[in-house]
């Protein structure tokens, strides 16, 4: 599209600061007159923001060594107004060349605000205030124009959930190095992704912690840990988007004009793509090899029963690992979704198909192999709500597993996906709501106790109780095991009154608790003829 040249010459309206910036370095050429010239920037226009960029880092450095020394193993109270007033001070300081003069106090004064519940008690509640002054402060101050709740959800989003992440990007782009630039994004989600999993297998095998522990036997871990490693890269991944500010604007051209910059940047600019075929494909062939080491040990100690060193019981090796290789499944499950999106480079790939299919494979093994190892520390240690819900869990995580399998096998898209995991969902959650689980509980730890089976654990009787009138059958039997004790017989009594009650009225009925009395009454009547 054309533009007159009084129209192009006469262009210097379009240079509004920071929103056009994208229009004015751009060359609208009509004839002999360009628009070049409007857009190149005073003399000393950018100078702050360039020699403030330097220092950004070392302030970020600053905050991430205070959150250390504030947060690193300490239970969390004051230290958190302490962090977010020095958090405010430095996002200020870091921007002080765009900053609000006239919005400055009234930002302060927000985030004063916001930390008072706090400074009162640190909870859920104050945490939320905190974080919602210190990110409207920060709009407020940086002279962000919010006109509405979807715009202020949207700048909180764009602060918190997509700042975090630009930390890398800004750090890679410093160096104006493209051969660097690209082998780092290729390598970058298999290293972390693979040290993730490599800490998540070290934490549920203590058998690999021994192993690693007779590596190292030094004391150097004591000083650089992975948690402190993965603190401080967490601590500089949060404040970086409060130390250098970047808002994303809505254009404010003109239709037409918008049309014509489109055209003069046809040519793409390259960016990193952390989740291209080259990345996924060393990604699969790491994880595959990491995810064989913990698979073949589950299958030689876990499932074959092999003898395991002397200070390293079953229960230690069963209960370690129930928990995290859960968390490191639903991880693996993320990444593949991610690197298997319909239309993907990665999804028609007769190479990495087979690898995502093995290493989703050796997921639903490990998941497997958590329900064994929660089913052994069961059988030691008996039944809880928590357990009960960690095995539902599981077959959960397996199921959906599967059905990733199933979508990338039938070319599914992630809509057919979300609606099979609600089913499936659903329909846990259906079947659960009409299961007796407080009777399976305490039938289960009854059952298996000591005092029925000569060995084990005790059965808690504390929890029984807590169990409530559902229990009622497996108390009397346990009660019936041990000695006479007057207390478990007054506690028994008492929930037997408090279920007598629940079913007193006709508004109060349920037939579980209808089907619990008629045990209850037959239970009275046998003892009375006897």
């Amino acid at each position: 599209m054309s533009i007159p040249s009084r129209l192009a010459n006469d262009g210097w309206w379009l240079c509004k600061p920071r929103s056009a910036a994208l229009v004015c370095n751009v060359s609208l050429q009509t004839g002999s007159a360009t628009m070049a010239e409007s857009s190149t920037p005073a003399p000393h226009a950018g100078s702050i923001q360039e020699n403030a960029f330097p220092m950004r880092p070392a302030i970020a450095l600053a905050l991430a060594a205070l959150a250390d020394w504030l947060f690193y193993g300490q239970r969390t109270g004051i230290s958190a107004v302490i962090f977010a007033l020095a958090l405010t001070g430095a996002a200020f300081l870091a921007n002080f060349a765009r900053l609000n003069k006239a919005q400055v106090l009234p930002a302060g004064l927000l985030v004063l605000f916001g930390v008072v519940p706090a400074v009162e008690e640190f909870n859920a509640a104050s945490l939320f205030f905190m974080v919602l002054a210190l990110g409207v402060g920060l709009s407020l101050a940086t002279d962000r124009k919010l006109t509405g709740v979807g715009e202020q959800a949207a700048a909180l989003r764009e602060l918190y959930l997509i700042g975090p992440f630009r930390l890398l990007r800004d750090a890679i782009g410093a160096f104006n190095l493209p051969a660097l630039t690209a082998g780092f994004a290729v390598w970058f989600v298999p290293v972390a992704l693979g040290g993730i999993f490599a800490l998540l297998f070290v934490s549920a095998n203590p058998l690999l912690e021994k192993w690693i522990s007779l590596l190292n036997p030094g004391s150097a871990t004591s000083y650089i840990s992975p948690g402190r490693v993965m603190f401080w890269a967490a601590a500089l991944s949060l404040v970086w988007p409060f130390i250098h500010v970047r808002w994303r604007r809505k254009s404010e051209v003109t239709p037409d004009l918008a049309v014509t910059v489109t055209a003069a940047h046809e040519t793409p600019v390259q960016g990193l793509d952390f989740f291209g075929v080259a990345t996924i494909l060393r990604s699969l062939i790491l994880f595959n090899l990491l995810f064989a080491v913990q698979t073949a040990m589950d299958v030689f100690f876990l499932w074959g029963n092999a003898a395991l060193p002397a200070d390293i019981s079953y229960a230690a090796y069963a209960h370690r690992g129930a928990y995290p290789l859960i968390l490191t499944a639903l991880l693996a499950a993320g990444f593949v979704l991610i690197a298997m999106r319909p239309g993907g480079p990665a999804e028609q790939s007769k190479v990495i198909r087979p690898l995502v299919y093995l290493w989703v494979a050796q997921n639903v093994l490990l998941v497997a192999s958590s329900i064994l190892r929660l089913d052994l520390y069961v059988q030691i240690y008996l039944l809880t709500w928590w357990r009960v819900a960690a095995f539902i869990w599981m077959l959960v995580v397996a199921f959906g597993l599967l059905l990733i399998v199933a979508r990338i096998k039938f070319n599914r898209s992630n809509d057919w996906l979300i609606r099979a995991n609600l089913i499936t969902l659903t329909a846990t959650l259906y079947v659960c709501s009409l299961v007796n689980f407080p009777a399976i509980i305490a039938d289960y730890n009854v059952g298996h106790s000591r005092e029925a089976t000569g060995k084990g654990v005790p059965v808690d009787m504390n929890y029984l109780f807590h169990l409530g009138p559902q229990a009622l059958p497996a108390i009397d039997r346990a009660i019936a095991l041990r000695s006479f004790d007057p207390n478990l017989v007054f506690r028994r009594d008492y929930l037997v009154e408090q279920q007598r009650k629940d079913v007193a009225s006709w508004r109060s009925w349920g037939f579980r608790s209808w089907r619990l009395q008629r045990t209850l009454d037959a239970q009275q009547k046998s003892s009375a003829a006897s």
